[in-house]
């Protein structure tokens, strides 16, 4: 039904993701520099970090290219946002693990966290973490990085516990050894970019007050992105392996064409259960898809029952499971126990 639609388009890649990024960079300027005063100064922060987010995101299709496809691209992604941002690309390759059937859903999947079957406290410590998100980024490489290259047990520490793009902080896996060179090169690419900021900084070329909007712009991008998250999967499992029909079952597709899911679901994310049903589909063309399988799938078929009319049922249906789970029923609780034994 959609064989057609597995090649991706280099040019609309190239386009978007250009256009994007500029976008955030030109909005951004515009928010280091005008006074706060300025209604059209916080406009330009909303701005900015949509804009940011959605070439942020772009990592999820890098991640699912072939070895040496749009290799370019993924440089390109690293110059000009995955450095300037502390998020280098190499980080999120741990989402293959999201995919597969020995990882998904257990406490090492580094992108599940069982929420709604645990209390909601456990969804409001989730979502407030999102204000450490930048601060734990730059001790991470400002930091940690420089000092683990002298000291190897730090250094393990930093490869097993603090080296993967994940919503899951029970996630522990070291980084695999193949891919250690590259990590070495973007860190000390990181690093470079944080000196060139503290030279600067010394200089007087930029000042305290333009760090703290940087911080408050990449708050508001990465928090987009946390609570997105929320939308992403039924959450319910209480960490034993699944099935690639109960993963794919587990999984949520937003169908509502509202501005929010316009904003909240960039680059392909609406389609998630579209997505692990056929993770190599390029976002360009998830929308065509998904049409097709809804207009020729039976009525009974399973891919219908991902559907969810907007982010606020997706959450609404994460919420409910928690309010009726007790916290001697807590699914966390058992993911902690079995880290702790692990």
């Amino acid at each position: 039904m959609v064989s057609d639609l597995q090649r991706r388009s280099a040019p609309i890649y190239w386009t978007d993701f250009l256009l994007s990024c500029s976008a955030g960079w030109a909005l951004a300027f515009y928010w280091f520099n005008a006074p706060l005063g300025q209604p059209l100064a916080w406009l330009a922060l909303l701005g900015s970090a949509i804009a940011f987010f959605r070439a942020g995101t772009f990592i999820h299709e890098i991640i699912h290219f072939r070895n040496g496809e749009l290799a370019w691209f993924a440089r390109a992604w690293n110059l000009f946002m995955g450095i300037p941002l502390l998020m280098p690309w190499i980080l999120y390759r741990n989402h293959v693990e999201h995919h597969s059937v020995r990882y998904f859903g257990t406490p090492e999947d580094g992108e599940y966290l069982p929420l709604a079957s645990a209390p909601p406290i456990e969804t409001v410590k989730y979502i407030l973490q999102t204000p450490a998100l930048p601060v734990l980024t730059l001790l991470r490489f400002g930091v940690g990085a420089p000092i683990s290259w002298f000291h190897q047990g730090l250094r393990e520490w930093l490869l097993t516990a603090a080296s993967a793009g994940v919503i899951n902080p029970y996630y522990r896996k070291r980084f695999a050894k193949s891919d250690e060179r590259h990590l070495l090169i973007v860190e000390i690419l990181c690093l470079a970019w944080l000196v060139l900021l503290g030279v600067l900084l010394a200089q007087g070329v930029i000042t305290w007050v333009h760090l703290g909007r940087a911080y408050m712009l990449l708050g508001v991008a990465l928090g987009l992105n946390w609570v997105r998250n929320l939308a992403a999967h039924k959450y319910g499992n209480y960490g034993e392996r699944m099935t690639l029909a109960e993963q794919f079952n587990d999984s949520i597709n937003i169908t509502g064409q509202t501005w929010l899911t316009m904003l909240l679901f960039p680059v392909g994310l609406r389609y998630h259960a579209l997505h692990h049903l056929l993770p190599g589909l390029p976002y360009h063309n998830m929308g065509k898809a998904h049409k097709r399988l809804t207009a020729r799938l039976p009525a009974d078929c399973p891919y219908h029952a991902t559907n969810q009319p907007s982010y606020f049922a997706a959450v609404a249906q994460l919420w409910r499971g928690a309010r009726n789970t007790r916290k001697d029923e807590s699914a966390v609780d058992i993911w902690r126990s079995r880290i702790a034994r692990s």
